[in-house]
């Protein structure tokens, strides 16, 4: 709208400056034409501004012209430019309203605090999400978030991770939670608090009746149950593998969740040892990723079930190599 427009332009100048005309038509993603349009609009409306034109020309407020809201310390300014988990402002379809609400921010610092500020954004960054996490499924937060902000019910179809079928829970939401990339929704299910993966919802329904949360309870409560009860489950199952030391830097990214002792690099013949924490036996089949450069050596339950999937991809393979009829297939064959 022409209105935002005119106020991101007029906070632009009170936070910049003189700024160019190209420079604010490519910020705004309009024509330059359009941005002297609205010069001339702010000009009528009573902005002191004008606009000169050459090789070291632009866009000026007369000095003097600003907004400044006082109260803010310089560390205070500086910390609302660390943005944590940029990725959620897109996934909640934010990511306008926070470029907005940002220069509308830096216009209001006091004038002292400004650079600190603007240094902080260009030279500080948080990316929450995990190295090598690969593509994650897409969750549509829509009516999960109409369920939050109007507090009502929802009705979830739901996949629990290892099941092909869904269930159909009501539950109560709490709110939305974004933990190293994954979305997740907060909810009592029968009163009793749960966890819900944004992605692995198959459809979700927000109901007429209002939400029955329980008295006095808030978000960050609940939230801290629930990641509690993951972060102390029982210690699982010790595994005690050997690293050559050539893939020790991809081991230790990787296997990051799962490390008690972290591998120093000492070692003997190119082998290095740690320890591993898996929440099951069968977790540890994961270790085939790393072929034959990582040897589970203990407990001997851990190095059984390893060396059975082994087994299994090889006689997968095999058997790709046989044709209908048992016999080996060659090329050639349809």
């Amino acid at each position: 709208m022409k209105s935002d427009r005119l106020l991101s332009i007029l906070l632009l100048l009170q936070a910049r400056g003189r700024v160019p005309a190209h420079e604010l038509a490519a910020r705004l993603e309009v024509s330059v034409r359009t941005i002297y349009r609205d010069v001339e609009a702010l000009s009528a409306s009573g902005v002191p501004v004008y606009a000169e034109r050459g090789r070291y020309g632009g866009i000026e407020l007369l000095a003097g012209f600003r907004t400044d809201v006082t109260g803010l310390t310089a560390d205070e300014s500086r910390a609302l430019f660390v943005l944590a988990a940029q990725g959620a402002h897109a996934a909640l379809g934010l990511d306008s309203a926070l470029g907005s609400a940002l220069r509308k921010v830096m216009a209001a610092l006091p004038a002292p605090h400004r650079p600190a500020a603007e240094v902080t954004a260009r030279r500080v960054l948080v990316d929450a999400t995990r190295w090598k996490g690969g593509p994650q499924p897409a969750a549509d937060l829509d009516a999960l978030q109409d369920a939050v902000f109007t507090d009502r019910r929802l009705r979830l179809r739901y996949r629990h991770s290892g099941e092909r079928a869904t269930r159909t829970y009501t539950v109560d939401p709490y709110g939305l939670v974004a933990k190293a990339g994954v979305w997740y929704l907060v909810a009592d299910r029968s009163g009793l608090p749960g966890l819900f993966r944004a992605d692995r919802v198959r459809s979700a329904t927000v109901l007429d009746e209002p939400v029955r949360r329980r008295a006095g309870v808030e978000l960050a409560d609940v939230w801290e149950v629930l990641r509690r009860r993951v972060e102390e489950r029982p210690a699982g199952v010790d595994v005690t593998v050997r690293v050559r030391r050539d893939r020790l830097d991809l081991f230790r990214r990787l296997m990051t969740p799962y490390l008690a002792e972290l591998p120093d690099g000492e070692g003997e013949d190119g082998w290095v040892t740690a320890r591993l924490v898996f929440g099951e036996v069968a977790e540890a089949r994961q270790l085939l990723m790393f072929s034959d450069r990582v040897e589970v050596l203990e407990p001997p339950e851990v190095r059984a079930e390893v060396a059975a999937a082994a087994r299994s991809v090889t006689d997968l393979y095999r058997r790709g190599d046989e044709g209908p009829e048992g016999s080996p297939s060659s090329e050639g064959v349809l």
